[in-house]
């Protein structure tokens, strides 16, 4: 079972290096399967708009809601994260060299979200990337039972990490980690 987790500093940085890494998994013609993120800056000072783009040629879907100026709740759209949850286990289901979620976040926290397809991947033998943040680190620990591996926050090396497992190249993952 091979399953890791990355966490950028900066607001936003983890999105953009997984959207990254999707995009030189699919030039090199391997298939990653479930979601990166693409935030949207706005132009009338609110909060960005967030999207997930589902894996490897799925939709983008509008993830974020638009709460109005002064509201201070979450702004994640619960339907649209379990509409990129279902498309991603259809994905799944026929097949997937590795599975990379956007965000370990508060509905996986919560025991849904992208758990099951979490489980599914590893069950198959499916490599996991999980994005992760500092708010819902202890529960993904707790999630994987200790298994799970930090990675740098680097395209190069969470590439060379998926290359290596690719290859069956354990030792050369374990190095890239």
């Amino acid at each position: 079972m091979h399953i890791a987790y990355t966490m950028a500093p900066g607001r936003g940085d983890t999105d953009l290096i997984l959207f990254q890494l999707a995009q030189r998994l699919i030039e090199a013609g391997l298939t990653p399967c479930g979601t990166v993120q693409i935030n949207t800056e706005r132009s009338d000072g609110r909060k960005c708009d967030m999207d997930v783009q589902v894996l490897p040629q799925g939709p983008v879907i509008r993830i974020s809601q638009s709460l109005g100026k002064a509201s201070r709740g979450c702004r994640l759209d619960p339907d649209a994260l379990e509409q990129s949850v279902s498309l991603t286990e259809a994905a799944l289901s026929k097949g997937a060299d590795f599975l990379i979620v956007n965000k370990f976040g508060k509905h996986e926290a919560e025991g849904r979200g992208f758990r099951a397809a979490i489980a599914t991947a590893l069950e198959q033998e499916i490599p996991v990337l999980v994005g992760l943040n500092q708010l819902n680190k202890d529960a993904f620990l707790e999630f994987v039972g200790g298994i799970g591996c930090a990675l740098e926050p680097d395209v190069d090396c969470l590439q060379a990490w998926a290359m290596n497992l690719q290859s069956g190249d354990e030792r050369s993952a374990r190095t890239a980690a």
